[in-house]
């Protein structure tokens, strides 16, 4: 098991769900983390857990979507500690965004690139000079498999993700010289309370081979960031989409089309 002893690491979205669930697991690999959300409450409840393990672990207010200030908060975490090792990129949000209501389109597509998007590029340009300036230092950036096979009615989700994996990806082949790893993670399908959003009660889930726990997608990550690939791949199905987007076209596009009329 990979550990992290002395490393200081940023996680956001950290009040619940994966982000929860890695910034848990990376103090008890030995990092200092500072876990950052919106969800002040939450983030108390997280506080005790994360200091028990490493002192110096806190958790800190901050919506990612105001740019400047997440910023500012990543300035003043790496004067504290002397810099940032690690940062994991996981805060999102999510919302139905129909073609067929514009302005509701409009309106969420610029919310969920706020977060989605943004701040997640406005947080990785934050770190990446003291990386590169030490030679050394994380980035994740957490994905979805929706950008791989964008859903119906969730095109702008679907967007700001696809939108993230080619900017990590970009990124990562230009600091690769400088020993810095830059990864993008796609968990595959996890009940947390978002991934169980728009789900009814009787609903049928994701098939299995799709499906992961936070706590396997956190080990997954801890044991491979730091490694040679790009791509931290929790489940292997969403891989054969783009396959099979190819090569039985009219089949993909069949499937695609029920699961917006079940929505509808």
């Amino acid at each position: 098991m990979k550990r992290y002893d002395g490393a200081v690491a940023v996680v956001t979205g950290a009040s619940s769900g994966i982000g929860r669930r890695v910034a848990v697991d990376l103090t008890d690999r030995g990092a200092t983390v500072v876990g950052l959300a919106r969800r002040g409450d939450l983030l108390a409840e997280l506080q005790p857990t994360i200091k028990a393990a490493t002192p110096a672990s806190r958790t800190q207010t901050c919506d990612v979507s105001d740019e400047r200030a997440y910023r500012q908060v990543l300035a003043e975490i790496a004067e504290e500690h002397g810099g940032i090792d690690i940062l994991i990129n996981n805060a999102a949000i999510e919302q139905l965004t129909p073609a067929s209501d514009p302005e509701r389109m409009m309106e969420g597509a610029r919310r969920l690139f706020a977060t989605n998007f943004f701040g997640l590029v406005a947080g990785t340009l934050a770190v990446l000079p003291g990386m590169i300036e030490r030679r050394s230092g994380i980035v994740v950036n957490v994905s979805s498999d929706a950008a791989r096979a964008p859903e119906p009615g969730h095109s702008a989700y679907s967007a700001s993700k696809a939108a993230v994996s080619a900017f990590t990806e970009a990124i990562a082949h230009e600091v690769a010289a400088s020993s810095v790893h830059v990864h993008v993670l796609y968990p595959g399908w996890v009940p947390t309370a978002m991934g169980m959003s728009g789900f009814g009660e009787g609903d049928t889930l994701p098939p299995k081979p799709v499906r992961r726990t936070e706590e396997q997608v956190s080990q997954l990550l801890l044991n491979r960031m730091g490694g040679p690939r790009i791509e931290i791949n929790a489940a292997w199905l969403p891989l054969l989409a783009p396959i099979g987007r190819t090569v039985l076209p009219r089949a993909y596009q069949r499937e695609m089309r029920r699961r917006f009329a079940a929505i509808g």
